[in-house]
Formats: structure tokens, C-alpha cells, sequence
């Protein structure tokens, strides 16, 4: 079986030119060093680009045979002899931005149609929606009436995009996902499999059984956000449920119902966010983090995995734990429990 790499190789770059992309600087020289491929530390052989920026992996970076290093200038003296240090102050973002130069295509999905362009014979694209030129639908996708899509986004295979929807310039909407009462802006993407504006879960709950309430609001998806796998969105129930600009949502994450996401907000996977909660712009939730309803956390909060929020956060606030508290409260009271739990193991043992 052939072994395929899914990204074009790119022509060998000078150790100069990579510095110039990141405002690097060679404090050993090197510039005229080749760099024709990329690697992890353990893998890296001559010719290949690593970074480093976790001392977890020192001892990887102390023995690593690449031929240049993104690193922090803190630690250019652990560069092994013969390897070019890049010295930038970020190396992860420094790394990024290198990869987004050498691997233009990896930094979002692309057509399957060599061409990127034009509608395959087998999608089904409604007569009233309205498509600018260069857009690309590829085969099974279902465009539906009144569907307006910008220049230059791809909607993939089996994507179903329903009635009224309306898509912005450079988007892509992902395989198999579904997208209703809807409005995306530019330069999204929408990875396979994602749920925007399905019903938000609203019932007048009662010993006679549950009355189901119309949820008649929608879902605003602001420029450059993007959503990973699975996600599912939940339209508005007599509001808009949004998400701003440039927030990054991870894979199988639940948005409910009135949820407003503020602007580069960064959500990990698993967490739940229920409906009419609000987070201000430059939150970060970690992974299998559940949000409760109506609540607010403020700019700038930073809430831990694993974590419960039951009321609201203030702004640039450090919270975690079940419920969420400040971190420095949580960690004394997870550290006070261990040592009673030490001390009641040690009675038993006594016994």
C-alpha cells in the first residue's frame, strides 16, 4: 500500500527567507542553510524545520538533527551544534506562520474538484438561490431556496444548506453539515458534520406533559470564526443566538439557544454552553466545560477543563473547579482535601 501525504511539498526555502517571515534572528548565522521539509524534534533529519517551545520536550530538542530550530531566545543555548537557531518570541506562532506559507492549503478544508470552482452536476441547488461567480458546490450538497452564497466558498459533499440561508465571500461549509436560519459571514469555516439553527431546546415543561416552544430567532456566525466537527448551534428562541469575529470553536462542542459569544473567544472541545448565556469578547473555556444558563463571564476570562460555571465571572477572571470558583480558592481546597483524605487513610490503616 502506497503511503500518501496529503499536502504538496513545497521547494526548498533558505534558513533567511524563513527568518524573514517570522522577524527572526540568526544569532549563529545559518542564513544560507536549505530547509526542504518540516518534522517533530525526535523525527527531524537534515534539511527539516522544527520548533520549540515546551521544556517538556528538552530532551528531544538536545538531540534533534534538524537543520533549524524556531526557538525562544531563552533557550538557544539547548540548540545541539550544527542546527541553525531562528530566534523569534513566540516559536508556536512563529511555527504557524511558517507552515501557513509552506502548506497554503492546510490552513482550510478545499474542494475536492481540483478546480475549486463551479457546481458538480450531482448537487441540487434551488432555481432562486443566488450564487456570485467563483463559488464551488460540490456533489450531494442541496442549496436551498432563497440561499445567497459569496464569491469564492465551497460548500462540500452533502452539505445541506436550507432555505433563506446566507453565506458570505471565502467560506466553507463542511461534508455532511447543515446549515438553517442562518447567516455566516466571510472567511468561515464550517467543518464536517457541524448543526446551525436547528430548533433550540425550549419546552414549558408540566406533569401534563411538555409543550414545545417555537424557537423563531437565528444564528449570526461573524467573520473569520470557525467551528469544528460536530458542533452543533442552536437558533435563537425569540432572540439571535451569535458568535463574533474571529472566536475559534473546537470539535463537539453544544451552543444553545440565545447563547452570544463575543469576539476571539476560544472554546475547547466537549463544552457545553446552555441557552442565553453570555460570554464578552477574549474568552477561553477548556475542554469539558459546561456553562449554565443566563449567565455572563467576562472579558477576558479564562475558565479551566473539567469545569462547572453556575453564576456569573468577572472579566479577566481565572475560574475552575465543580462549581466554578477562583483559582486560587479551588486549588487550596482541592490541596486541603488531599490532606485530610491522607489523614483519614492514615487512622485506618492505625486500625
Amino acid at each position: 500500500m502506497s503511503d500518501p501525504f496529503f499536502f504538496d511539498p513545497f521547494d526548498a526555502v533558505s534558513v533567511a527567507d524563513v527568518a524573514s517571515w517570522v522577524a527572526g534572528d540568526l544569532p549563529g548565522g545559518g542564513g544560507e542553510t536549505s530547509i526542504s521539509g518540516v518534522a517533530p524534534l525526535e523525527d527531524a533529519a537534515s534539511g527539516d524545520l522544527v520548533f520549540f517551545d515546551n521544556t517538556k520536550y528538552l530532551a528531544e530538542l538536545e538531540v534533534t538533527r534538524a537543520a533549524a530550530c524556531l526557538v525562544s531566545k531563552r533557550h538557544v543555548a539547548k540548540i545541539p551544534e550544527g542546527v541553525v537557531a531562528i530566534v523569534v518570541a513566540e516559536p508556536y506562532k512563529a511555527w504557524g506562520i511558517v507552515l501557513g506559507r509552506l502548506y497554503p492549503t492546510a490552513l482550510r478544508p478545499h474542494a475536492m474538484d481540483a478546480t475549486g470552482r463551479g457546481i458538480s452536476p450531482n448537487a441540487r441547488v434551488d432555481d432562486s438561490a443566488d450564487l456570485e461567480d467563483g463559488v464551488c458546490i460540490e456533489a450531494g450538497a442541496s442549496i436551498g431556496p432563497g440561499v445567497e452564497i459569496g464569491a469564492g466558498s465551497v460548500i462540500q459533499a452533502n452539505a445541506v444548506v436550507g432555505a433563506g440561508v446566507r453565506i458570505g465571500r471565502n467560506s466553507t461549509v463542511g461534508a455532511n453539515a447543515v446549515l438553517q436560519h442562518a447567516l455566516i459571514g466571510d472567511r468561515v469555516i464550517v467543518h464536517p458534520g457541524v448543526c446551525i439553527g436547528q430548533d433550540g431546546f425550549g419546552f414549558a415543561m408540566g406533569p401534563g406533559g411538555h409543550l414545545k416552544v417555537p424557537q423563531i430567532g437565528r444564528v449570526i456566525v461573524q467573520d473569520d470564526v470557525e467551528i469544528g466537527a460536530n458542533t452543533t448551534v442552536d437558533r435563537g428562541a425569540n432572540r439571535d443566538t451569535v458568535i463574533g469575529e474571529g472566536t475559534k470553536i473546537d470539535n463537539q462542542v453544544q451552543i444553545g439557544h440565545n447563547v452570544v459569544i463575543g469576539r476571539h473567544c476560544v472554546i475547547v472541545s466537549q463544552v457545553g454552553i446552555s441557552g442565553s448565556a453570555t460570554l464578552e469578547d477574549y474568552v477561553a473555556i477548556g475542554g469539558q466545560s459546561g456553562v449554565r444558563g443566563h449567565v455572563t463571564i467576562g472579558m477576558g476570562a479564562q475558565i479551566a477543563a473539567v469545569s462547572v460555571v453556575e453564576a456569573d465571572v468577572p472579566a479577566g477572571a481565572r475560574y475552575g473547579g465543580v462549581p466554578a470558583k477562583p483559582v486560587k480558592v479551588w486549588f487550596r481546597e482541592v490541596k486541603t482535601l488531599a490532606k485530610l483524605a491522607e489523614r483519614g487513610l492514615g487512622t485506618r490503616d492505625k486500625d
